[in-house]
């Protein structure tokens, strides 16, 4: 690392706040009801996966429930650990302006970034959103008079594609991502090892809490939608998942 991150400064740093990555992803489960998740998920892809027994049904919808809510969160994550990075290195700030989540100055460049943990992110009018308000940012700066080359940046933690300047900002992911903010070309491979401290310790807990969840909804399933042999009952699942609402439903709902 440059002197003004050591890698004792990143670990530190890692070590500290990957705990709370852990921690919601514990409290997730925690308010996780076998209603919210029948709700949620697709019956019809379910069958169609000939998913017969209930402790299989309910283990897959629960990870596909469990799986989009933690990419959220680790999303979350690598966002601070990056605003961190460029605070440490360029004195960067956590941006008040809406849709732009970092600033900071590098040779002579006022860098406007809005940072995606991932390439495969939002859908076109949410991409247009991000260019709008990039362009609204830039004009806020223009207009205070700040005399300073300005470059809106898109700006995607992982993942393998070239650097492009668009008309409306500049696209970096990976690598040069990371770069970006620190000047240092080894820092994606560097905050790898620190981001797995103690993974298997805290791994564990959460899948004892898993598992005894699984054990519970299952449970509730079994109780609610099989039949009286033991098979699920796929038309009653189907019609608590998508039966029209009654008047009766849209008062609890």
């Amino acid at each position: 690392m440059i002197d003004k991150l050591s890698v004792d400064e990143l670990n530190a740093y890692v070590n500290e706040n990957i705990s709370s990555f852990h921690q919601r992803r514990l409290a997730k489960l925690e308010q996780i009801s076998l209603k919210e998740i029948l709700k949620k998920k697709n019956p019809y892809l379910f069958r169609a996966k000939n998913l017969l027994i209930a402790s299989d049904l309910v283990e897959s919808l629960m990870q596909a429930f469990l799986s989009s809510s933690e990419g959220a969160m680790f999303g979350y994550f690598l966002e601070d650990l990056a605003i961190f990075i460029a605070n440490r290195v360029f004195g960067g700030i956590k941006s008040a302006s809406q849709g732009v989540d970092l600033e900071f100055n590098k040779d002579n460049i006022r860098y406007l970034v809005s940072i995606k943990s991932g390439p495969n992110w939002g859908n076109s009018s949410q991409h247009k959103k991000l260019e709008q308000d990039l362009n609204n940012c830039v004009r806020r700066l223009k207009q205070s008079g700040a005399n300073i080359n300005i470059q809106p940046v898109l700006g995607i933690c992982y993942g393998k594609v070239r650097t492009v300047f668009t008309p409306n900002y500049l696209k970096v992911v990976g690598q040069s991502f990371w770069y970006l903010i620190s000047d240092n070309e080894k820092l994606y491979t560097d905050i790898i090892e620190p981001i797995g401290y103690k993974a298997q310790e805290k791994n564990q807990a959460y899948l004892e809490s898993r598992s005894a969840l699984l054990n519970k909804l299952t449970i509730e399933f079994s109780e609610s939608f099989c039949k009286p042999n033991g098979s699920i009952d796929w038309e009653k699942l189907v019609r608590f998942n998508s039966k029209n609402l009654t008047e009766k439903d849209k008062e609890v709902l």
